[in-house]
């Protein structure tokens, strides 16, 4: 995918604040830390569009993102663990709900998920959600090159398991070797690409 254009537009807490819904848009989801940031810097070829933190919690806000003047790509906050006042985290849900529900424009969500651990409770219960409330999801193990191709194909199955589906419908990425990059691509455009 070549990127010609690849901007900030703004961050949001409520609709109002929204960029005006004529991009089609896929929003980016996970656990805090999980590579989100990494993840759609890689995506775009670039090194610091979106900002990444060792500290969990960084993205506090919707963050939107304009590609090639044609989609949007929407950063939203980790949830689980994060170095922030629990007032702050409870606010995230509704804010989240709200976008992914109310939003006309949003396509679908890209839900990562680290490779190197089970799903976690959250993850479960936001994976859950996802699905009864008919979203369209791309489901992406980051961090792949941390582990070796055996350990990899056994966290794979031990995910695909804890998450019920079909171990080849987990994409595999690497934020640092570009793994999956082109693969995640062609799922994208099916989504941003799709006639609605």
């Amino acid at each position: 995918m070549i990127i010609r254009s690849a901007r900030f537009v703004c961050s949001a807490v409520a609709q109002e604040q929204y960029p005006a819904a004529g991009l089609p848009e896929v929003a980016f989801a996970g656990r805090s830390n999980v590579g989100k940031s990494s993840l759609i810097n890689k995506l775009l070829n670039r090194k610091n569009l979106v900002r990444t933190s060792k500290a969990p919690g960084r993205t506090q806000l919707l963050n939107f993102f304009e590609i090639n003047g044609k989609w949007h790509f929407v950063d939203l906050p980790g949830y689980g663990y994060a170095k922030v006042p629990v007032e702050v985290r409870k606010s995230w849900r509704p804010m989240v709900e709200n976008y992914l529900l109310g939003r006309v424009t949003m396509r679908g969500i890209v839900f990562l998920l680290d490779i190197r651990r089970t799903p976690s409770k959250e993850d479960l219960t936001f994976w859950s959600w996802q699905k009864s409330k008919g979203l369209a999801v791309i489901t992406v193990l980051t961090k792949v090159d941390k582990l070796s191709r055996g350990h990899r194909k056994k966290q794979v199955a031990s995910i695909a398991q804890g998450l019920e589906c079909e171990p080849d419908t987990l994409l595999q990425f690497s934020a640092k070797s570009g793994e999956g990059r082109e693969a995640l691509w062609r799922r994208l455009l099916l989504l941003l690409e799709a006639d609605h």
